[in-house]
C-alpha cells in the first residue's frame, strides 16, 4: 500500500478542512511548494493535490500546481473540477502520473469513456461516498447512486484506480471505516485509494489488510497524528 500526502488548495494555499468546507479550515499553510517539498524531504514518494477552488467553480490554482511539478520529482496526480478534454490533457502533458475525474466521470460515462481510452491507466475516477452514495461537485451535491454499484460499473473502464473519501469524516480524525473501504475493495477490479478519517499508523495497517491499495494522508499528517518517518519505511513504495 502506497501513501499519498494530501496537498489541498484553497485561494494560493494548502489547507485542510473539516468535512470539506471552505470556512472551517482548521490547517491554512502559506507556501504550496514548500509544503510540497517537505513531505518529498520527509520521504513521501507520492502526492495527492486537488485544486479545491476548481472543484468549487470559484477559480483555479493552475499556476501553483505547476509549480509544485516542477519543484518535485515523485507520482502525482491531481484533480478538483476536471471536467474539460483540455484539462486533462493539461495535466498529462505536465507530467502528472494520474488526473482525477469526478462528478464529469459520473454524469457522462461515454466522456469517461473516452478519456481512459485515451490515456489508458492514466485516469483515476473519485467515488466519494456520504451516506453510501456518490457526491459529486466538490461535494455540495448529493445522488441516489450507491457507491457500490458505481464502482462495479467502473471496472469495465481502463482507469488506473478509484478513490473514495469518506466525506462525513473528513478531516475529524474519527479513524477510517474500515468495513466500508473492505466491501469497495472487494467490488473493485481496480485498485482502491482510500481518504477520509484515516488517524494514526495503526489505521494504515488494518487498511492495508482489506485490501486497499493506496490511501491519501491529510489532517493526521499536518496535526501529527501520523509519522512520516512510518510512511518512508511502510508506505512509500
Amino acid at each position: 500500500m502506497i501513501a499519498y500526502a494530501a496537498i489541498d488548495l484553497h485561494a494560493g494555499h494548502v489547507v485542510q478542512l473539516v468535512g470539506g468546507e471552505t470556512d472551517a479550515a482548521r490547517v491554512v499553510l502559506d507556501d504550496p511548494v514548500a509544503v510540497a517539498r517537505s513531505w518529498v524531504d520527509a520521504g513521501f514518494a507520492a502526492i495527492h493535490i486537488v485544486d479545491l477552488d476548481a472543484a468549487l467553480g470559484t477559480g483555479d490554482n493552475r499556476a501553483i500546481v505547476d509549480a509544485i511539478l516542477e519543484a518535485v520529482d515523485v507520482t502525482v496526480q491531481i484533480g478538483g473540477g476536471v471536467r474539460q478534454d483540455d484539462q486533462v490533457a493539461h495535466w498529462i502533458d505536465a507530467g502528472v502520473a494520474h488526473v482525477i475525474i469526478g462528478t464529469r466521470a459520473l454524469q457522462d460515462r461515454a466522456w469517461l469513456r473516452a478519456m481512459s481510452q485515451r490515456y489508458p491507466q492514466r485516469i483515476v475516477v473519485a467515488a466519494d461516498v456520504r451516506d453510501g452514495c456518490v457526491a459529486t461537485h466538490g461535494w455540495k451535491q448529493s445522488t441516489p447512486v450507491p457507491v457500490l454499484d458505481y464502482v462495479r460499473e467502473l471496472n469495465d473502464y481502463d482507469i488506473a484506480s478509484v478513490l473514495v473519501t469518506d466525506i462525513g469524516r473528513e478531516g475529524r480524525l474519527l479513524g477510517a471505516d474500515t468495513t466500508l473501504f473492505e466491501s469497495i475493495a472487494a467490488a473493485s477490479t481496480h485498485p482502491l485509494i482510500a481518504s477520509g478519517g484515516i488517524a494514526n499508523t495503526e489505521e494504515l495497517a488494518a487498511l492495508a489488510a482489506t485490501g486497499v491499495a493506496g490511501v491519501v494522508l491529510g489532517m493526521a499528517l499536518y496535526t501529527g497524528g501520523i509519522d512520516a518517518a512510518v510512511i518512508k519505511r511502510d508506505y512509500s513504495a
